[in-house]
């Protein structure tokens, strides 16, 4: 019995991180009326509302971690650019 339970518990955590990700690549769009960062591979991912998108432009390099929910790859992280670099 607990070789089953140790079973489910490790397809549930497998399962689980199945739905995690992590992309880079460049800012295409900024859609600030549904909060929605599409990169230039043209797939979107939505941002949380307390998220700056003055700091987001198109062209921008920038790393993002996501989670699927509900169908939506939703923006758990991102890491932009130092604007120190040339």
């Amino acid at each position: 019995m607990r070789t089953l339970i140790g079973a489910v518990c490790a397809m549930l955590m497998i399962s689980t991180a199945a739905f995690a990700g992590q992309t880079e690549g460049l800012i295409k769009k900024v859609d600030k009326d549904t909060l929605t960062l599409t990169l230039d591979d043209g797939k979107a991912y939505k941002l949380n509302a307390e998220t700056d998108l003055d700091a987001l432009k198109p062209g921008m390099d920038i790393v993002i971690a996501f989670d699927v929910t509900n169908g939506e790859n939703v923006v758990t992280d991102m890491q932009l650019p130092d604007s120190d670099q040339n």
